[in-house]
């Protein structure tokens, strides 16, 4: 009778163990791929509630008990994890304990403020809390001490990732602060004696120079055109700024008749600078912003030569016959 017992015993805890293993390492087909949520404060007990209620897993228990056992229980992460269509609850154990899905969003140098919120909108995957607000009900939300009107340039433009599921307002809030933080850096470290009274006149500078050019070697130098030029009240002559001030107008050609029109953002029509950046500029706009070079130059003009350099000028001779060799390439536009 005893080894009855106990044979019955140890058959009846070897088809216990069997079906245990059974239901922890078996994937279960759901037909397709499923995103599970851990929200910050949710426990593992919620979580396994959630996918036995979604038919995600052959047993609620089997996947608590397996869990705790492995100590892994208390290590869940905020955000979203994918779940392939066929998983065991011993591959969801594995995938809860893995950093979760992200989203990554890459914002451009030289983007304007409104292409950043359009690529933003577009992006799968993220809660969209901000896509109906205004561009100043936004800035109030992400800094409610904010005293500018207008968002352009406040913005880093560099590549974010957030946990899939978040919200879009976590991009402008990471994009705002490393703003801060980079320009904060160049204004403290810029020369003495330039012509811009606040942080904020550095930024605009910045723009200018981002949208001038993205070679290198020419940011100093454009920068000292900038800064030359407002030394002696000369206006500063920018396309970039005159095709910002037309906005969607601008077709992708800008004409003698776009230079003559008046806006605040026209440098042809008006001295000093634009009243505000007109993009969002990068770490090494910024820094030749506040640190221009010794040069002298008043002009430049883009070489047209593939390489994106431009020619610079102390005078404008010779910035005209920059004009005719490297646009109209000429060699004696007097002669032509």
């Amino acid at each position: 009778m005893k080894k009855q017992f106990w044979l019955t015993a140890v058959g009846v805890l070897t088809c216990l163990v069997a079906l245990y293993a059974f239901l922890l390492f078996f994937p279960k087909n759901n037909g397709e791929t499923y995103r599970v949520r851990v929200e910050k404060g949710q426990g593992f007990s919620s979580v396994s509630r959630q996918l036995a209620k979604d038919n995600i897993i052959f047993n609620r228990w089997v996947l608590m008990s397996a869990a705790y056992l492995t100590g892994t229980h208390h290590q869940l992460m905020v955000g979203h994890f994918r779940l392939p269509k066929k998983v065991s609850a011993w591959e969801i154990l594995s995938i809860l304990n893995q950093d979760p899905d992200k989203v990554r969003v890459k914002i451009i140098e030289g983007m304007t403020f409104a292409k950043m919120r359009k690529i933003i909108n577009q992006t799968n995957d993220i809660e969209h809390d901000t896509r109906e607000l205004s561009d100043q009900d936004l800035l109030k939300k992400i800094d409610p001490n904010f005293s500018y009107d207008h968002p352009e340039g406040w913005f880093f433009p560099d590549s974010y990732e957030v946990h899939k599921g978040s919200s879009d307002l976590q991009i402008f809030q990471a994009a705002y602060a490393a703003m801060q933080d980079h320009l904060k850096d160049a204004w403290d470290d810029r020369q003495n004696n330039l012509p811009y009274a606040t942080p904020y006149e550095l930024l605009i500078v910045a723009s200018l120079i981002e949208k001038e050019t993205a070679h290198e070697e020419d940011r100093r130098d454009v920068s000292a055109v900038f800064r030359n030029r407002l030394d002696i009240d000369m206006r500063l002559q920018t396309d970039p700024s005159v095709i910002y001030g037309m906005g969607d107008n601008y077709r992708g050609k800008i004409r003698k008749a776009d230079l003559q029109r008046d806006t605040p953002y026209n440098t042809y029509t008006r001295k000093g600078l634009t009243p505000t950046p007109i993009a969002l500029p990068s770490r090494a706009a910024l820094e030749a912003a506040a640190n221009p070079s010794d040069s002298k130059y008043l002009y430049f003009v883009s070489r047209m030569d593939g390489t994106g350099k431009s020619q610079f000028s102390n005078t404008l001779d010779e910035h005209n016959a920059a004009v005719c060799k490297y646009i109209l390439k000429q060699e004696n536009c007097e002669q032509s």
